[in-house]
């Protein structure tokens, strides 16, 4: 049984192109995280800004019960929308991440039979 070390080499190199196609895009798809991450921060910050510079200028306990029971409602739904955002994002990165994986793992099945 001789080893044909042309084909070998070539298993070698699809599969370095692989890994190399699953790293690329993992990276693509982790600034896309990153930078979603920070556009929710800065609107985070603003809106909790803007809060207090309303409740400065409460003059009634009703009035200031109120404007922290919007505040909290809408951060709370902003909240629960980026969490399903970057739970869909990293999924992304999973699913992109092993497609170059999966193609090499299919041809090498195909070759063994």
């Amino acid at each position: 049984m001789a080893i044909n070390f042309e084909e070998y080499q070539n298993f070698g190199k699809a599969q370095l192109e692989a890994i190399q196609a699953s790293a690329t895009e993992v990276s693509k798809q982790l600034q896309a995280i990153a930078a979603e991450t920070t556009d929710y921060s800065k609107k985070s910050v603003e809106s909790g800004s803007a809060f207090v510079e309303k409740l400065l200028g409460v003059k009634e306990l009703n009035e200031a019960i109120a404007l922290q029971q919007e505040f909290a409602k809408t951060s709370y739904e902003g909240f629960v929308a980026q969490v399903t955002k970057l739970g869909e994002l990293y999924t992304n990165v999973a699913k992109e991440a092993f497609k170059p994986v999966e193609a090499a793992i299919a041809k090498v099945k195909a070759s063994a039979n």
